[in-house]
């Protein structure tokens, strides 16, 4: 079973991608793959560019990489109540050629902030969204106050009733 992780934010420090790969590595039997949205980094989005360059090949690589997984793992990252720039570009450019981005792959769709709500307005704007564009969502988790609950030096969920409700959803996935 192949899992595709990622933290939706382009920060190098991404606590939603600590979150995702920890999330993705506790699945049993499971090939790994973390990818950085830095890999991703294209011209904004426009109708107006599109025409110009076509398909961009960090898109189409971001499609394949999707296409390989038996499993997505995406933890989304909350600016200003919505998605990271980052990502809604990267998917804004994939939608040109999938419009079902995420190919309907099984989804453990997560978000985590520093403050006590966990990005739980991003977590329902993705959870409300992705079903058009072939998310598969099977469960959700909400992290909230992640340095709070995060061991970052150890890598995992520090609070015990929180770790144990994410690892329940994946036991149940």
């Amino acid at each position: 079973m192949k899992i595709i992780a990622f933290g939706a934010s382009p920060s190098k420090n991404s606590i939603n991608k600590k979150l995702a790969t920890y999330a993705a590595n506790l699945f049993e039997n499971a090939e790994v793959e973390v990818l950085d949205l830095n890999d991703f980094q294209m011209p904004i989005f426009t109708v107006d560019i599109e025409p110009a360059i076509g398909q961009h090949e960090l898109a189409k690589t971001f499609l394949a990489k999707i296409a390989t997984a038996d499993i997505l793992v995406v933890s989304m990252a909350e600016n200003n109540g919505n998605y990271s720039a980052a990502f809604k570009n990267i998917f804004d450019w994939c939608t040109r050629i999938n419009a079902k981005v995420f190919q309907e792959k099984p989804m453990l769709l997560m978000a985590t902030s520093p403050g006590a709500k966990g990005g739980a307005i991003v977590l329902g704007i993705a959870k409300n969204a992705f079903p058009f564009y072939g998310g598969n969502i099977k469960a959700t988790f909400s992290l909230p106050s992640f340095e709070a609950n995060f061991d970052v030096e150890n890598s995992k969920i520090s609070n015990a009733e929180l770790d144990n409700q994410l690892k329940e959803i994946i036991k149940n996935f």
